[in-house]
């Protein structure tokens, strides 16, 4: 999977990388950009720009056969996103 998971914070600029758990109001997913697969592409699956989207520290490629977002964030998970990535 390429996809990297991202999360739409309240306070973009306050939320450091991978400390932004508790501030989380939609989790999404993005592909990676090209030629450089541990980096965000701009846009998520849903076609939001990450710009502002904090990358998680949890990635799906290091569970091997669990769901694609952290678990904790289930009830906060972009339905556009999940569904793409179920297809």
């Amino acid at each position: 999977m390429s996809e990297i998971v991202v999360y739409e914070v309240e306070n973009p600029v306050a939320a450091a990388p991978g400390g932004a758990e508790s501030h989380v109001r939609r989790v999404h997913a993005a592909p990676a950009a090209p030629g450089t697969p541990g980096t965000t592409g701009p846009r998520t699956l849903c076609g939001k720009d990450t710009f502002a989207m904090v990358r998680a520290r949890r990635q799906p490629s290091e569970h091997e056969g669990a769901r694609w977002y952290p678990p904790e964030h289930e009830s906060v998970v972009c339905p556009d996103c999940d569904a793409v990535i179920e297809t």
